[in-house]
């Protein structure tokens, strides 16, 4: 089943002979469950196209459809309503709101889109990602490492369409680089999670299904690396 389809997806910035192509038609799908790794040298453009697929940038012009929707259709409420449910997003800092705990940092999407809690699911997160002991304490008692887990468990707690990544561990020493991937890894394996995860790490993306290599702003290579 697909669950994302991009199609001739474009972004310039600025105008005229300052112009810069970050993406030039680019195109490609993705199926539910698949895990992919964006890879690509510095200014090769993966990172605006995670941010155009997340809802948090613009196309310049093309496509972009997750679970049959065109979200660039959609008004600007409307879109954020959208990638609220249905997109997660983990970045490279975290980003969590230090005065919130972990279990309310966890569940802050499901308060901001005014549902009720889901306690099951918190709870399976917290004991999954080994934050049990932690779910009262606030960012600045946590390392590293446990702030990236509580992103994602704020990325995992809609139980979103597609999981983007950005940089995950690029904050991380290596021991906890490769715990946050197997996390991920037990989400996208267990739940049948879709996840798409930009990294400059070699050894990241060697632990995907499937990677794709942009230079320039288009896709130089798309290959399945195990089925």
């Amino acid at each position: 089943m697909e669950i994302l389809r991009v199609e001739n997806l474009t972004k310039i910035y600025g105008r005229g002979e300052t112009a810069v192509t970050a993406l030039d038609k680019v195109s490609f799908s993705v199926e539910k469950g698949e895990f992919v790794a964006i890879v690509g040298p510095s200014g090769s453009g993966k990172s605006t196209l995670l941010h155009i697929l997340g809802g948090v940038d613009f196309p310049t012009s093309g496509k972009v459809y997750i679970d049959g929707t065109d979200i660039y259709s959609l008004d600007r409420s409307r879109l954020a309503i959208f990638r609220r449910r249905q997109i997660g997003l983990i970045y490279q800092f975290y980003n969590l709101i230090p005065v919130l705990d972990v279990e309310e940092n966890i569940m802050l999407p499901l308060l901001l889109d005014g549902r009720k809690e889901d306690r099951v699911r918190l709870n399976d997160l917290t004991a999954t990602l080994g934050l049990k002991d932690r779910a009262k304490h606030l960012p600045n008692q946590l390392s590293g490492g446990q702030q990236q887990r509580v992103a994602i468990g704020r990325a995992l707690i809609t139980n979103p369409a597609l999981i983007l990544a950005d940089e995950p561990t690029g904050n991380l020493d290596s021991k906890n680089s490769a715990e946050i991937i197997q996390l991920m890894k037990l989400y996208n394996q267990k739940y049948k999670q879709t996840l798409i995860i930009v990294s400059h790490d070699e050894r990241i993306a060697l632990q995907a299904n499937r990677i794709i290599s942009l230079e320039d702003g288009r896709i130089v290579r798309d290959e399945v690396v195990r089925p």
